[in-house]
Order: structure tokens, then C-alpha cells, then sequence
């Protein structure tokens, strides 16, 4: 069983080592002005550097492993799983899932896309004692084609003060206050699951009342 008080301190691990991170990758050039004649444009969304963001990290952090404490760092093997990278921090087997995202500096607060809520029930429900994390990176849009990483939030998934699953078939758990872990609610992963899972059942049932309405 993982306390609470062990979720809490791998957080302020992660926290500090990403940061760490960010603070040797640098900027990140995309192009030049000849190439962007007109600047990034609509370009300049966190979404539009996800990727490139996600690779970015997963290749630092393996790089980077043993100066910033990880005896593994482990790529997901699947493009749809709820996280990006496993890790174990160096004489602790404590497994250490993150979930990479991206937000614009000075962004507006959305109700965002964390996972779908089936995947994170699954992925419970085989090993409560797994940790994952969501892994914020705000990113700025340099005038000069580079994207800079400022930083990064850590906050535990079992954390998020509002656990909400959209009804539309996707199904995906949303929430609006991942970023700032001042907010969050210190739950076990149990307490979480058993959250999720009446979310869940909220969304199935607005789902079916949809149906009867349009049948």
C-alpha cells in the first residue's frame, strides 16, 4: 500500500528533478523567421507542440536518468495508453507513471482532457499502488521561432480536486485545476477509484437519458 505521505513526497521529487530538466534542455528552435514569415500565427497553442514537447522529455529524461536520481526511465510502448514514461527513482521501487502535457504561459483555465476514464480504471485496477502524475510544461512562443519551457507542475491524478468525466463517448476524465497543486485533495489511489468509477456511472447514466430523448 502507497500513503499518502509517499505519493506527497515522490510529487516534490519529480517536481524538483523536471524542473531541473527543463532548465538543461533550453529553448527549443522550430523554425526562422524566413520560414514563418508571419510569426507562429494560430501555431502558438501548447497543443500544437505536444509532441514534440512529449519526445523532447522522454529523450532528456533517459539521457539525463542518473544525474537526476531515475534508475529507469521507460517510454510507453503504446501511443494510447494514460501515461507517457515509466519511472523508478534510483534505490526506491516505487512505479512512477507521467503523464506529459502542455499549457500556454498566461493561458486561459479550460476544463482540459486528462485521460480516458476507462484507461485510468484499467490501469488501477491492475496495480493500485502505481503513482501517476500529470507533468505540466508551460511553454512561451519566442518571437524568434523558439519555444520556451518555463516550467513544470507535478500533481498526482489521485489528487484533482474536480474528477469529472465527460458523457460523450469518449469518455475522457477532464478537469480544470491540474496545474496548481495548492488545490488539490489528498486521496489514495483507492479513494480515487472509487471516485472515478461513480463519475463514470454519472456519465453512463446522462449518456443513456440522452438516448431516450432522441429516440
Amino acid at each position: 500500500m502507497i500513503t499518502i505521505e509517499q505519493t506527497e513526497w515522490c510529487c516534490r521529487y519529480l517536481t524538483d528533478k523536471l524542473n531541473t530538466l527543463v532548465k538543461s534542455i533550453g529553448p527549443i528552435r522550430i523554425g526562422n523567421k524566413e520560414q514563418f514569415p508571419f510569426g507562429w500565427r494560430k501555431a502558438a497553442k501548447g497543443r500544437t507542440v505536444w509532441r514534440i514537447l512529449e519526445e523532447i522529455i522522454n529523450q532528456n529524461l533517459e539521457v539525463l536518468h542518473s544525474d537526476l536520481g531515475f534508475s529507469i526511465v521507460e517510454p510507453s510502448p503504446s501511443e494510447v495508453s494514460v501515461y507517457d514514461t515509466r519511472l523508478q527513482i534510483t534505490n526506491n521501487n516505487i512505479d512512477i507513471y507521467i503523464n506529459v502535457k502542455s499549457a500556454l504561459l498566461g493561458g486561459r483555465t479550460n476544463k482540459d482532457d486528462i485521460s480516458k476514464a476507462i484507461g485510468l480504471q484499467s490501469f488501477f485496477s491492475e496495480d493500485i499502488r502505481r503513482q501517476l502524475f500529470i507533468c505540466t510544461f508551460v511553454v512561451d512562443f519566442n518571437d524568434e521561432m523558439y519555444i520556451d519551457i518555463k516550467e513544470c507542475f507535478v500533481m498526482p491524478i489521485s489528487w484533482l480536486p474536480d474528477i469529472y468525466v465527460n458523457p460523450s463517448n469518449n469518455g475522457n476524465l477532464q478537469s480544470s485545476k491540474y496545474k496548481n497543486i495548492d488545490n488539490a485533495i489528498r486521496r489514495t489511489n483507492q479513494e480515487f477509484l472509487i471516485e472515478l468509477e461513480d463519475e463514470m456511472e454519472v456519465a453512463r447514466q446522462k449518456r443513456i437519458n440522452k438516448q431516450k430523448k432522441l429516440s
